[in-house]
C-alpha cells in the first residue's frame, strides 16, 4: 500500500465532538445476542453445544468444552520458561495491587440511636471472566479479570475464552480458575449467567471485555446476574501539546487501533503541527504494521480535535470520557489534575498505555462509550457486595427516631408505615394527636 493511501485522523472541531456516537450495544448485535442467549437457556447444555459447533468451537462430534484444573496445570507446565515467567510475575502485580483496594472499603459499625448499625463487605460466592479469543489470544484479560475475583474473595471464577490458545490456559491456571469454558461469544454469556449441565453453575456476575455480541448480551442478562459494565471498541485519546514526541503518540494511537477494525484512536490538542506531525507518523508507522489490516479500519474511526487552546482541549477531554487518557504536555502531572472523567489515566511520557494493558497494577478492563463519566474499571469491589445492618438494643433510647419515623410515615401517606413504627413507641399517641400529624 502506497503511504499517500494510508489514512490519516481527521480532524474536527470541539463542536463536532457533540455529534460523534458513543453508543456501546449494537442494535443488531442484540438481536442476534438475543437468539443465541434463548437457544442456551431453553436448551441447556445441548444448546450451547449447538451454537459451540456452529460456531467451530468444538468439533462437530466432540462435546467437550470444559477444561479443569488439571488440564490447565499440563497446558502451563507445557509452555516455555519465559512465557511461565512473564504470567506469573504480571499476576502478582495485578493481585498487589487488587489486594490494596480491597483493604481501601471495610466492614464498619457505628452507633444509632439505640442501637447499632453497619456495613458488611462480602464478596459474590460465583464470578465468571470472559476472555476475548478472536483476532489474538489475550491471557492478560484472564489475569486481570480472575486474579481481581480471587483477591475480592470469590470462591468460584469460571473463565470463557473461544479456541483458547495454550498460553491462555496456562494464564487461567495461574490466575486460579477453577475451569475454563472453551466457547465465547453470547453463548459463552448464557452459560455462564444461566448455567449449563452440571458442571456450569450460574454465576452471580459476569465481567471482562468482548466484542459487539458479547456486550450486546451482558447487557440482556443484566439484571439475571450482575455485570461490570457494557463495554464498546476500546479507545485512546492522548492530550498533547508541542513537547509531546509524535513517534511515540502515533504509536500509542496505533497500540489502540489494532485491538478492532471498530477501536477509536483520538488526538486532542491546541497546536495544528502536533496534529500534522503525528499524522505524518502514523502514515509511516501504518505502512510497516503487521497489523495494519485491523488498525488501518480504525484510524479512519478516529479523529484529531484541534482546540483554541489547552482549556478548551481540558474541556473536550473529559465530555469524551475516555476507556484510556493518556496526557502527554509539558505540565501533565499538573495538566491531569483538571482530568475528571476517564477509565484509565496514564500521566507523562513514560505512562504507556499499554504498560497498563500488561499489568503494572491497574486494571485493564475500562469503561468505553463515555461511561466513564460515571464509573470507574474492573476492581476487587466489582466483585463484593457492600450489604447494611440496623439493630436496636435500647428501646428508649430509639424512641425519637421511631416518634420521626410515624410522622415521615403520615407526612408521605403511608398510614402502614406509620403503624408500623407505632408498634415500638414506648407510648402510642392518641387519635387526635395522629390525625393531627396527618393534616
Amino acid at each position: 500500500m502506497a503511504e499517500e493511501d494510508i489514512p490519516v485522523l481527521k480532524i474536527i472541531s470541539p463542536e463536532e465532538v457533540e455529534s460523534e456516537d458513543f453508543e456501546p450495544v449494537d442494535p443488531k448485535a442484540r438481536e442476534q445476542a438475543l437468539a443465541i442467549l434463548t437457544e442456551v437457556k431453553t436448551g441447556g447444555e445441548a444448546g450451547l453445544l449447538a451454537v459451540a459447533r456452529r460456531f467451530k468451537e468444538i468439533g462437530p462430534d466432540s462435546s467437550k468444552y470444559v477444561l479443569d484444573r488439571d488440564e490447565l496445570k499440563k497446558a502451563f507446565d507445557g509452555l516455555p520458561k519465559e512465557q511461565q515467567d512473564v504470567l506469573t510475575r504480571t499476576a502478582a502485580r495485578i493481585r498487589k495491587f487488587a489486594e490494596a483496594q480491597r483493604d481501601s472499603i471495610r466492614s464498619i459499625e457505628v452507633d444509632i440511636e439505640g442501637g447499632r448499625a453497619g456495613q458488611t463487605v462480602e464478596p459474590v460466592r460465583r464470578a465468571g471472566c470472559y476472555a476475548p479469543g478472536g483476532r489474538y489470544p489475550l491471557p492478560s484479560s484472564v489475569l486481570m479479570t480472575v486474579c481481581t475475583a480471587r483477591a475480592a474473595g470469590v470462591r468460584e471464577v469460571v473463565v470463557a475464552s473461544p479456541n483458547p490458545a495454550e498460553v491462555t490456559k496456562g494464564a487461567a491456571y495461574v490466575a486460579d480458575a477453577d475451569c475454563l469454558l472453551c466457547v465465547g461469544g453470547a453463548q459463552a454469556i448464557g452459560a455462564m449467567a444461566y448455567g449449563v449441565g452440571e458442571r456450569v453453575k450460574p454465576v452471580d456476575i459476569i465481567v471482562g471485555p468482548g466484542n459487539k455480541w458479547v456486550t450486546a448480551a451482558k447487557s440482556i442478562v443484566s439484571g439475571i446476574c450482575g455485570i461490570d459494565m457494557l463495554a464498546g471498541p476500546s479507545e485512546v485519546l492522548v492530550i498533547a501539546d508541542s513537547a509531546a514526541d509524535p513517534e511515540v503518540i502515533a504509536a500509542d494511537l496505533l497500540a489502540q487501533a489494532e485491538h478492532d477494525t471498530e477501536a477509536r484512536p483520538i488526538l486532542v490538542t491546541p497546536d495544528r503541527s502536533v496534529i500534522d506531525n503525528v499524522n505524518a507518523a502514523l502514515r509511516r508507522q501504518l505502512a510497516v504494521l503487521p497489523t495494519r489490516e485491523v488498525a488501518i479500519p480504525a484510524v479512519r474511526n478516529g479523529f484529531a480535535v484541534l482546540t483554541k487552546d489547552m482549556d478548551e482541549a481540558v474541556a473536550v477531554t473529559n465530555r469524551v470520557a475516555p476507556e484510556h487518557l493518556e496526557v502527554q504536555t509539558e505540565d501533565a502531572v499538573e495538566l491531569s489534575k483538571r482530568l475528571t472523567a476517564y477509565g484509565g489515566l496514564f500521566v507523562g511520557f513514560m505512562a504507556a498505555e499499554v504498560l497498563g494493558d500488561y499489568g503494572a497494577g491497574p486494571n485493564h478492563v475500562l469503561p468505553t462509550s463515555c461511561t466513564a463519566k460515571y464509573t470507574g474499571g474492573l476492581s476487587v469491589h466489582t466483585f463484593q457486595r457492600k450489604t447494611t445492618w440496623m439493630r436496636i438494643d435500647d428501646r428508649e433510647g430509639a424512641q425519637q427516631q421511631v416518634a420521626d419515623s410515624v410522622l415521615l410515615a403520615r407526612l408521605e401517606g403511608l398510614e402502614g408505615h406509620a403503624r408500623a413504627a407505632e408498634k415500638r413507641l414506648l407510648q402510642v399517641p392518641d387519635a387526635s394527636a395522629a390525625k393531627k400529624g396527618r393534616s
